[in-house]
Protein backbone atom coordinates (compact mmCIF):
# COMPACT_ATOMS: atom_id res chain seq x y z
CA UNK A 1 0.00 0.00 0.00
CA UNK A 2 3.07 2.80 0.38
CA UNK A 3 4.63 1.63 -1.89
CA UNK A 4 1.84 1.82 -4.53
CA UNK A 5 0.93 5.25 -2.94
CA UNK A 6 4.89 6.42 -3.24
CA UNK A 7 4.30 5.55 -7.25
CA UNK A 8 1.51 8.32 -7.10
CA UNK A 9 3.11 10.32 -5.25
CA UNK A 10 6.36 10.30 -7.96
CA UNK A 11 3.63 10.10 -10.67
CA UNK A 12 1.97 13.41 -9.67
CA UNK A 13 4.77 15.76 -9.13
CA UNK A 14 6.63 14.50 -11.82
CA UNK A 15 3.59 15.45 -14.06
CA UNK A 16 3.15 18.84 -12.27
CA UNK A 17 6.41 19.58 -12.72
CA UNK A 18 6.64 18.74 -15.90
CA UNK A 19 3.43 20.45 -16.47
CA UNK A 20 4.63 23.18 -14.95
CA UNK A 21 7.20 23.99 -17.32
CA UNK A 22 5.13 22.86 -20.67
CA UNK A 23 2.14 25.49 -19.42
CA UNK A 24 5.19 28.69 -19.40
CA UNK A 25 6.56 28.06 -22.49
CA UNK A 26 3.67 27.70 -24.70
CA UNK A 27 2.34 30.74 -22.69
CA UNK A 28 6.17 32.25 -23.39
CA UNK A 29 6.22 30.90 -26.86
CA UNK A 30 9.42 31.66 -28.82
CA UNK A 31 12.99 30.64 -28.01
CA UNK A 32 11.54 29.35 -24.92
CA UNK A 33 8.89 27.00 -26.74
CA UNK A 34 11.72 26.16 -28.99
CA UNK A 35 13.96 25.26 -25.83
CA UNK A 36 11.45 22.95 -24.54
CA UNK A 37 10.90 21.06 -27.73
CA UNK A 38 14.26 20.54 -28.18
CA UNK A 39 14.86 19.09 -25.29
CA UNK A 40 11.55 16.53 -25.87
CA UNK A 41 12.85 16.10 -29.41
CA UNK A 42 16.84 15.11 -27.86
CA UNK A 43 15.46 12.35 -25.40
CA UNK A 44 12.86 11.42 -27.05
CA UNK A 45 15.66 10.45 -29.94
CA UNK A 46 17.82 8.82 -27.41
CA UNK A 47 15.02 6.61 -26.46
CA UNK A 48 13.92 5.89 -29.90
CA UNK A 49 17.58 4.82 -30.76
CA UNK A 50 17.73 2.78 -27.25
CA UNK A 51 14.50 0.92 -28.38
CA UNK A 52 15.97 -0.12 -31.97
CA UNK A 53 18.59 -1.51 -30.18
CA UNK A 54 16.92 -4.05 -28.45
CA UNK A 55 15.37 -4.94 -32.15
CA UNK A 56 19.05 -5.11 -33.25
CA UNK A 57 18.87 -1.87 -35.39
CA UNK A 58 21.42 0.40 -35.21
CA UNK A 59 19.80 4.20 -36.37
CA UNK A 60 22.69 7.09 -36.10
CA UNK A 61 22.22 9.20 -33.39
CA UNK A 62 24.00 11.93 -34.70
CA UNK A 63 22.53 12.15 -37.62
CA UNK A 64 18.80 12.03 -36.26
CA UNK A 65 20.24 15.15 -33.83
CA UNK A 66 21.49 17.00 -36.38
CA UNK A 67 18.55 16.56 -38.57
CA UNK A 68 16.59 17.64 -35.68
CA UNK A 69 18.50 21.04 -35.14
CA UNK A 70 17.67 22.04 -39.00
CA UNK A 71 14.54 21.27 -38.68
CA UNK A 72 14.46 22.73 -35.50
CA UNK A 73 15.73 25.87 -36.98
CA UNK A 74 13.66 26.11 -39.78
CA UNK A 75 10.37 25.34 -38.09
CA UNK A 76 11.43 28.43 -35.93
CA UNK A 77 12.15 30.31 -38.46
CA UNK A 78 9.21 29.03 -40.74
CA UNK A 79 11.15 28.35 -43.59
CA UNK A 80 9.17 26.03 -45.40
CA UNK A 81 10.62 26.97 -48.69
CA UNK A 82 13.97 24.71 -47.63
CA UNK A 83 12.17 21.88 -45.88
CA UNK A 84 12.56 19.59 -49.26
CA UNK A 85 16.13 20.87 -49.09
CA UNK A 86 16.54 19.71 -45.59
CA UNK A 87 14.83 16.32 -46.01
CA UNK A 88 16.92 15.66 -48.87
CA UNK A 89 20.31 16.55 -47.84
CA UNK A 90 19.56 14.45 -44.34
CA UNK A 91 18.71 11.42 -46.08
CA UNK A 92 21.41 11.34 -47.90
CA UNK A 93 23.41 11.93 -44.93
CA UNK A 94 21.96 8.57 -43.10
CA UNK A 95 23.16 6.72 -46.28
CA UNK A 96 26.21 8.23 -46.18
CA UNK A 97 26.80 7.47 -42.71
CA UNK A 98 25.94 3.90 -43.18
CA UNK A 99 28.13 3.32 -46.30
CA UNK A 100 31.40 5.01 -44.24
CA UNK A 101 29.83 3.94 -40.74
CA UNK A 102 27.46 2.02 -40.55
CA UNK A 103 27.26 -2.03 -39.48
CA UNK A 104 24.56 -4.13 -40.45
CA UNK A 105 22.01 -4.69 -41.41
CA UNK A 106 22.14 -1.81 -43.36
CA UNK A 107 19.39 -1.21 -44.99
CA UNK A 108 17.27 -1.42 -41.47
CA UNK A 109 19.63 1.50 -40.60
CA UNK A 110 19.65 3.52 -42.99
CA UNK A 111 15.24 3.32 -42.82
CA UNK A 112 15.47 3.35 -39.12
CA UNK A 113 17.30 6.87 -38.98
CA UNK A 114 15.54 8.44 -41.45
CA UNK A 115 12.45 7.28 -39.59
CA UNK A 116 14.10 8.49 -36.27
CA UNK A 117 14.01 12.28 -37.72
CA UNK A 118 10.38 12.11 -38.61
CA UNK A 119 8.95 10.93 -36.14
CA UNK A 120 11.09 12.36 -33.66
CA UNK A 121 12.09 14.95 -34.78
CA UNK A 122 9.80 16.88 -37.48
CA UNK A 123 6.68 16.15 -36.79
CA UNK A 124 6.97 17.66 -33.68
CA UNK A 125 8.42 20.34 -34.28
CA UNK A 126 5.46 21.53 -35.91
CA UNK A 127 4.46 22.44 -32.81
CA UNK A 128 6.45 25.63 -33.20
CA UNK A 129 4.33 26.26 -35.77
CA UNK A 130 1.12 26.03 -34.61
CA UNK A 131 2.11 28.29 -31.55
CA UNK A 132 2.85 30.49 -34.38
CA UNK A 133 -0.02 30.50 -36.53
CA UNK A 134 -1.77 34.50 -36.74
CA UNK A 135 0.84 35.32 -33.77
CA UNK A 136 1.13 38.89 -34.78
CA UNK A 137 -1.73 40.55 -32.14
CA UNK A 138 0.92 38.29 -29.03
CA UNK A 139 1.63 41.07 -25.98
CA UNK A 140 3.58 39.11 -23.86
CA UNK A 141 3.38 36.83 -20.89
CA UNK A 142 0.64 38.45 -18.99
CA UNK A 143 -1.12 40.58 -21.61
CA UNK A 144 -2.45 37.18 -24.11
CA UNK A 145 -5.15 37.54 -26.60
CA UNK A 146 -6.04 34.15 -27.53
CA UNK A 147 -8.45 35.06 -29.51
CA UNK A 148 -6.12 36.15 -32.19
CA UNK A 149 -3.21 33.53 -31.40
CA UNK A 150 -1.78 30.36 -31.86
CA UNK A 151 -1.60 29.42 -28.55
CA UNK A 152 -5.07 29.42 -27.95
CA UNK A 153 -5.09 26.83 -30.83
CA UNK A 154 -1.97 24.60 -28.51
CA UNK A 155 -4.53 24.92 -25.52
CA UNK A 156 -6.96 23.22 -27.92
CA UNK A 157 -5.12 20.48 -28.84
CA UNK A 158 -3.23 19.91 -25.51
CA UNK A 159 -7.12 19.72 -24.39
CA UNK A 160 -8.00 17.42 -26.84
CA UNK A 161 -5.40 15.25 -26.40
CA UNK A 162 -5.42 14.83 -22.50
CA UNK A 163 -9.20 14.24 -22.56
CA UNK A 164 -9.32 11.53 -25.42
CA UNK A 165 -6.35 9.51 -22.93
CA UNK A 166 -8.20 10.69 -19.22
CA UNK A 167 -11.63 9.86 -20.82
CA UNK A 168 -10.58 6.71 -22.75
CA UNK A 169 -8.81 5.37 -19.33
CA UNK A 170 -12.02 5.97 -17.55
CA UNK A 171 -14.52 4.72 -19.65
CA UNK A 172 -12.37 1.51 -20.66
CA UNK A 173 -12.03 0.69 -17.17
CA UNK A 174 -16.02 0.70 -16.47
CA UNK A 175 -17.23 -0.41 -20.08
CA UNK A 176 -14.37 -2.01 -21.49
CA UNK A 177 -15.37 -5.41 -23.44
CA UNK A 178 -13.55 -5.45 -26.51
CA UNK A 179 -10.01 -5.06 -27.16
CA UNK A 180 -9.03 -2.29 -29.91
CA UNK A 181 -5.52 -4.13 -30.66
CA UNK A 182 -4.96 -6.78 -28.90
CA UNK A 183 -1.69 -7.73 -29.99
CA UNK A 184 -0.08 -3.91 -29.79
CA UNK A 185 -2.15 -2.72 -26.90
CA UNK A 186 -3.79 -5.09 -24.91
CA UNK A 187 -5.06 -2.96 -22.40
CA UNK A 188 -6.76 -0.53 -24.65
CA UNK A 189 -11.00 -1.58 -25.39
CA UNK A 190 -13.30 0.07 -28.22
CA UNK A 191 -15.31 1.10 -25.68
CA UNK A 192 -12.37 3.39 -24.13
CA UNK A 193 -11.45 4.57 -27.62
CA UNK A 194 -14.85 5.41 -28.30
CA UNK A 195 -15.44 7.37 -24.81
CA UNK A 196 -12.28 9.59 -25.15
CA UNK A 197 -13.21 10.36 -28.75
CA UNK A 198 -16.95 11.54 -27.17
CA UNK A 199 -14.57 13.63 -24.29
CA UNK A 200 -12.28 15.10 -27.03
CA UNK A 201 -15.30 16.21 -29.45
CA UNK A 202 -17.09 17.75 -26.17
CA UNK A 203 -14.21 19.22 -25.09
CA UNK A 204 -13.30 20.90 -28.44
CA UNK A 205 -16.30 22.68 -29.20
CA UNK A 206 -16.60 24.21 -25.75
CA UNK A 207 -13.05 25.27 -26.07
CA UNK A 208 -13.32 25.84 -29.65
CA UNK A 209 -16.38 28.61 -28.47
CA UNK A 210 -14.24 30.61 -26.10
CA UNK A 211 -11.01 30.90 -28.81
CA UNK A 212 -14.07 31.63 -31.60
CA UNK A 213 -13.30 28.64 -33.81
CA UNK A 214 -16.44 27.89 -35.67
CA UNK A 215 -18.54 25.00 -34.57
CA UNK A 216 -17.84 23.01 -37.48
CA UNK A 217 -14.26 23.07 -37.65
CA UNK A 218 -14.37 22.76 -33.88
CA UNK A 219 -15.79 19.53 -34.60
CA UNK A 220 -13.76 18.62 -37.11
CA UNK A 221 -10.61 19.24 -35.21
CA UNK A 222 -11.74 17.27 -32.79
CA UNK A 223 -12.08 14.30 -34.62
CA UNK A 224 -9.25 14.19 -36.25
CA UNK A 225 -7.46 15.10 -33.43
CA UNK A 226 -8.75 12.38 -30.90
CA UNK A 227 -8.20 10.11 -33.90
CA UNK A 228 -4.59 10.75 -34.68
CA UNK A 229 -3.55 10.81 -31.08
CA UNK A 230 -4.96 7.23 -30.18
CA UNK A 231 -3.14 6.50 -33.46
CA UNK A 232 0.11 7.85 -32.10
CA UNK A 233 -0.43 6.11 -28.73
CA UNK A 234 -0.81 2.78 -30.85
CA UNK A 235 2.31 3.36 -33.04
CA UNK A 236 4.46 3.80 -30.60
CA UNK A 237 3.04 0.53 -29.02
CA UNK A 238 3.73 -0.93 -32.01
CA UNK A 239 7.46 0.14 -31.87
CA UNK A 240 7.78 -1.19 -27.84
CA UNK A 241 6.13 -4.02 -28.54
CA UNK A 242 8.31 -4.97 -31.59
CA UNK A 243 11.72 -4.67 -29.65
CA UNK A 244 9.89 -6.64 -27.36
CA UNK A 245 10.45 -3.73 -24.24
CA UNK A 246 7.43 -2.07 -22.03
CA UNK A 247 8.90 1.43 -21.19
CA UNK A 248 10.44 3.67 -24.25
CA UNK A 249 12.88 4.62 -20.78
CA UNK A 250 12.60 5.95 -17.44
CA UNK A 251 13.34 9.50 -17.73
CA UNK A 252 10.32 10.21 -16.37
CA UNK A 253 9.75 8.91 -12.95
CA UNK A 254 6.58 7.16 -12.66
CA UNK A 255 5.82 7.61 -16.26
CA UNK A 256 8.50 6.44 -17.97
CA UNK A 257 10.15 7.68 -20.73
CA UNK A 258 9.26 10.96 -23.04
CA UNK A 259 7.87 8.52 -26.07
CA UNK A 260 5.69 7.59 -23.48
CA UNK A 261 4.34 11.16 -22.60
CA UNK A 262 4.46 12.25 -25.89
CA UNK A 263 3.13 9.84 -28.17
CA UNK A 264 -0.34 11.08 -28.42
CA UNK A 265 1.30 14.27 -29.82
CA UNK A 266 3.33 12.88 -32.69
CA UNK A 267 1.13 12.54 -35.23
CA UNK A 268 -1.52 15.18 -33.90
CA UNK A 269 0.37 18.21 -34.07
CA UNK A 270 1.61 18.16 -37.49
CA UNK A 271 -2.22 17.01 -38.53
CA UNK A 272 -3.52 20.18 -36.43
CA UNK A 273 -1.12 22.32 -38.03
CA UNK A 274 -2.14 21.38 -41.47
CA UNK A 275 -5.33 21.70 -40.77
CA UNK A 276 -5.53 24.96 -39.76
CA UNK A 277 -2.94 26.62 -41.99
CA UNK A 278 -5.09 25.70 -44.65
CA UNK A 279 -8.68 25.62 -44.09
CA UNK A 280 -8.92 27.67 -41.03
CA UNK A 281 -6.35 30.78 -40.84
CA UNK A 282 -6.48 30.44 -44.92
CA UNK A 283 -8.68 28.90 -47.15
CA UNK A 284 -7.20 28.79 -50.26
CA UNK A 285 -6.50 25.13 -49.97
CA UNK A 286 -10.40 24.83 -49.83
CA UNK A 287 -10.73 27.34 -52.51
CA UNK A 288 -8.07 25.51 -54.76
CA UNK A 289 -9.91 22.07 -54.40
CA UNK A 290 -13.47 23.30 -55.20
CA UNK A 291 -12.18 25.14 -58.69
CA UNK A 292 -10.13 21.89 -59.27
CA UNK A 293 -13.21 19.71 -59.10
CA UNK A 294 -15.01 22.76 -60.63
CA UNK A 295 -12.98 22.40 -64.25
CA UNK A 296 -12.74 18.80 -63.74
CA UNK A 297 -16.40 18.33 -63.96
CA UNK A 298 -16.62 20.62 -66.57
CA UNK A 299 -13.69 18.99 -68.99
CA UNK A 300 -15.90 15.87 -67.96
CA UNK A 301 -18.78 16.77 -69.36
CA UNK A 302 -17.04 18.29 -72.22
CA UNK A 303 -15.75 15.36 -73.31
CA UNK A 304 -19.37 13.39 -73.42
CA UNK A 305 -20.78 16.53 -75.44
CA UNK A 306 -22.78 17.86 -72.51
Amino acid sequence: MDLSLNKNATRLLTGLIMGTIAMWCLLYGGIALLILVSVIVVLGSMEYVQILKNKGFYPSLKVILYADAVFAMLAYFNRFDLVAIAFTACSIGAFMWVLFRGRQPYIANVSTTILGFVYGGWFPLHLLLVRGLNAENYQGFLKLNIQNDGLGYVMLLFAIVVLTDTGGYYFGKKFGKHLLAPIISPKKTIEGSIGGSICAVTGSVIIGHFINLGLYHSLIIGILITIFAQLGDLSESLIKRDAGVKDSGNTLPGHGGFLDRTDGFVFTIPVMYYYLKYFVVSNQLWFDFVNFIHNFLKGFFHVLGF
